[in-house]
């Protein structure tokens, strides 16, 4: 098998569209592509009301004076016989022509003053808020008036005015996204290189700011053509027999009846032309949301024809050993990029067995998270298994449906995040959201929760949970937050634990607490324990297997007494020899030279070849298999015995 998955052409296309902008994105959307299509329409139809237009629309015909539909008039006709179409097409100039006036008006005054005051801040940003309070404590009704009246009711003059005016709200809309950017480190690290504030406002702000901005302006449309409309249906605009949409109202308000009918075209052109910019500004909304996920918008495509594992697959040994509760085989997992597939694991396999713990090490880029993620179905939206089998007590995974997965999740695997706190929601106290996770999954009235909250609570060894369950999550410290993740894992009892690098962001002492509990809780419960660290500290003391990972693939997997005795591949053996606590005093640590290989990027043959000392020319023919060197072990290696002869 080749490193990388082959740049698909189904992939290329889908990776160059998250490149081409939000307006990509939205017309990929039904919803976007119907709202943007039919706005495109209106706009051209409009724009070739000269060459459209069936009549002229100020010609009167009082032969055919409020007729319905016909082969001669398509929409019909008004109370002095024009015809309705071509009035409708000739009307929608001023009408879009004005939204365009007040959009630009308003994006003129709100874009740069939004960012910049979300940027610097301090008295700039205070003088500026507060003369948006003042603008927008004027009545906007009254303003438009008075303009119309002295600009001799100039539709125009009243549009650019309504955008200044309705800038205000705008303005505090992306200076609120402009101040959630501006505390990215990102833009922290640039500042510190010393890039000016001009080049950080349009390098860094202002293109996090744009699916606000686009939002706000599709609103401002839609409110835009509602207003034209009005002061147009009031006589304020243009005067009779100009062609307006407000006016065509007005006439049809007059014979409704005699002639509904008449009601009909513009009432509806003007509510679809309103339905149209929400919908935009609904679809921009999510489009943008999606973008600053770590899927980056992309979204892999369901894989035809992908590669399954052969089951049942037998296990080596006595074959008297219980079956093993989790069985991945041959698991690979590919993620779509803006540069095309990649593939992030290749031939992934290992087993869990019930009331045992596997710990799967390696660098940061292995693909150990990736793994744990795709076993329980929670990769990325661009990410997708396209290879192999995942099996949960005989039970496959990778074809299970999103409600068969549900199912399974908390009650028969549980994952325990690296970072507790992203697991607990700031706005609701602990005990509230525990007793959500109980009442999931299971049947408990509200006391029965409370008091299963509380029984979880002492379980991971909390002190005095009666005052634990009253706290929110910012009020506990980064231990305890681990402890409350672990009795929400709980909660349903599972049979496997998957944990991922559950101490990693805690301090030793703790790190200590939280192993002997899991400890504990696995030897009272039964249940297995996948855990995902890079801490050979953390194997040693809870695991009972390893498995050990490299650029997306395993390359050695035994019993953690074999593994700490005598590694079976030289990746193994570097990273134990990394460990601090092997270096001699006064002698600096032996680290592994080199990094991990990123997908897309990774050696033929042996991927680790490029690092190893015990690297030869067969290492980069072909692709290395996993090998059995011993009983329960395998290593992907063909060069163990120089590994043996080096000891």
């Amino acid at each position: 098998m080749t490193t990388t998955a082959p740049e698909t052409p189904t992939a290329l296309p889908a990776a160059a569209d998250a490149h081409r902008g939000i307006l990509r994105s939205v017309l990929r959307t039904p919803r976007g592509s119907i709202a943007g299509g039919f706005l495109l329409l209106l706009i051209l139809a409009t724009l070739l009301a000269p060459v459209l237009a069936p009549a002229d629309p100020l010609r009167q015909n009082l032969h055919h004076v409020l007729e319905t539909p016909s082969s001669r008039y398509w929409l019909g006709t008004d109370s002095l016989g024009r015809d309705l179409l071509s009035r409708l097409l000739y009307g929608g100039r001023p009408a879009l022509a004005g939204v365009l006036e007040g959009v630009l008006a308003q994006l003129v005054v709100a874009v740069p003053l939004g960012v910049a005051t979300g940027y610097l801040g301090g008295r700039f940003d205070r003088f500026v808020m507060r003369v948006c309070d003042i603008v927008m404590s004027v009545p906007t009704i009254v303003i438009l008036l008075g303009v119309l009246t002295i600009f001799d009711r100039s539709i125009a003059a009243a549009m650019i005015t309504l955008g200044v005016l309705s800038a205000a709200g705008t303005l505090r809309v992306v200076r609120g996204a402009a101040m959630t950017v501006r505390q990215e480190l990102y833009v922290s690290a640039a500042e510190l290189l010393g890039l000016g504030r001009v080049q950080i406002i349009f390098r860094h702000i202002l293109p996090r700011c744009r699916g606000v901005i686009i939002v706000q302006t599709s609103l401002f449309a839609a409110v835009a053509i509602g207003i034209q409309t009005g002061l147009t249906f009031l006589g304020l605009g243009p005067p009779p027999p100009s062609p307006t949409w407000g006016g065509m109202i007005n006439e049809s308000a007059v014979t409704l009846s005699r002639a509904p009918w008449l009601l009909v075209p513009a009432g509806g052109l003007i509510a679809l032309t309103v339905l149209a910019f929400g919908i935009l500004g609904d679809v921009v909304r999510d489009v943008t949301a999606q973008s600053h996920t770590s899927s980056g918008g992309l979204r892999a495509r369901p894989a035809s024809g992908r590669r399954t594992a052969e089951a049942p697959v037998e296990e080596p040994g006595s074959g008297t050993e219980a079956p093993a509760l989790l069985r991945v085989r041959d698991l690979d997992v590919t993620f779509l990029t803006p540069r095309g597939e990649r593939e992030v694991l290749t031939e992934v396999g290992f087993d869990v067995r019930a009331g045992r713990t596997l710990g799967l090490v390696g660098e940061s880029g292995s693909g150990k998270s990736v793994t744990a993620r795709a076993v329980l179905g929670l990769l990325e939206a661009n990410g997708a298994v396209t290879g192999g089998s995942v099996r949960f007590r005989g039970r496959e995974l990778t074809r299970a449906s999103r409600k068969e997965l549900a199912a399974i999740r908390g009650t028969g695997i549980a994952l325990i995040s690296q970072e507790p706190m992203v697991a607990l929601d700031p706005s609701f106290r602990i005990g509230a959201q525990l007793g959500e996770v109980v009442r999931a999954h299971t049947r408990m009235s509200r006391g029965a929760a409370r008091r299963r909250v509380l029984e979880l609570l002492e379980m991971v060894e909390l002190p005095d949970p009666e005052e634990i369950v009253t706290r929110y999550p910012f009020q506990i410290s980064g231990g305890m937050a681990q402890r409350v993740a672990i009795a929400a894992a709980l909660a349903g009892s599972p049979e496997l634990l998957i944990a991922d690098e559950p101490t990693t962001a805690l301090d030793v002492t703790v790190q200590a607490d939280i192993l002997a509990l899991l400890r504990r809780i696995q030897a009272d419960t039964g249940m297995a324990v996948l855990i995902v660290t890079h801490d050979w500290g953390v194997v040693a003391d809870i695991c009972s297997d390893v498995a050990v990972m490299y650029a997306g693939q395993v390359v050695e997997s035994a019993p953690v007494e074999d593994v700490f005795a005598r590694p079976s591949h030289p990746y193994t053996a570097a990273l134990m020899a990394a460990g601090p606590e092997h270096a001699p005093r006064r002698t600096p640590i032996k680290a592994v030279e080199g990094t991990v290989p990123p997908p897309g990027d990774r050696p033929a043959g042996c991927r680790f070849r490029t690092r190893c000392p015990l690297a030869e020319a067969d290492c980069a023919e072909q692709e290395i298999p996993l090998l059995p060197v011993g009983e329960h072990r395998t290593s992907r290696c063909i060069h163990t015995a120089h590994l043996e002869a080096r000891r």
